[in-house]
């Protein structure tokens, strides 16, 4: 956004949009915060990875907000990378003042409403940490499983190149993938790999 103009004494909604990384669009979470109602010069952005809320844009936006304003988001995941980091934001807010307000979360939050518009916040926020958990848990005894069937999961292991040099020596002499897998320790996914390679021309 361009700089902001004079906060009126009036409370605002204020936009605020995130991606993690720069291949995403903002597009959609600006076009949702535009239907809202909220002009292009309320709307802050932020559009590559933090490891805190330290992002230049929400450090503009905590700044700019005065008491009786609500930060307006598409979702609130927007507002941190995880549950921690969105729980300690909302409560430093609300103590400063600040409603935080979300558009398309599956339980739309408006912590400056009294009772249930706090009760769904932390209730979203719990199903949202429950998921990241069970999604971590499936994971994992995916590759549990995987490796108990004895399948190798995640990064191929790199090997020597004197051992790729060694099976591509032992195939020119014509021996088997599992013999050149045998005597080169080297698995046949691997191989098969390292051997149909195009070398590159002298």
């Amino acid at each position: 956004m361009t700089a902001a103009a004079p906060h009126p004494p009036a409370g605002l909604d204020l936009g605020y949009a995130r991606v993690s990384t720069t291949k995403q669009s903002l597009e959609r979470q600006l076009e949702a915060l535009t239907a809202a109602g909220i002009g292009g010069e309320r709307i802050f952005t932020d559009k590559r990875t933090g490891a805190t809320v330290d992002r230049e844009g929400l450090a503009a936006l905590l700044k700019y907000a005065r008491a009786g304003d609500t930060i307006v988001v598409h979702t609130l995941d927007r507002l941190g990378r995880n549950l921690r980091e969105v729980l300690n934001l909302v409560h430093d807010l609300a103590e400063r003042g600040v409603g935080v307000r979300s558009l398309a979360d599956p339980l739309p939050i408006n912590t400056a409403d009294e009772g249930m518009g706090r009760i769904a916040f932390l209730l979203l926020a719990l199903f949202a940490e429950m998921e990241r958990t069970f999604t971590a848990e499936r994971a994992a005894n995916a590759r549990a499983v995987a490796e108990a069937k004895g399948r190798h999961v995640g990064r191929p292991v790199a090997h020597p190149a004197d051992r790729i040099e060694y099976a591509r020596l032992l195939k020119a002499q014509g021996a088997s993938l599992g013999a050149i897998a045998a005597k080169t320790g080297i698995p046949k996914t691997s191989l098969h790999r390292y051997l149909t390679a195009v070398e590159p021309a002298a």
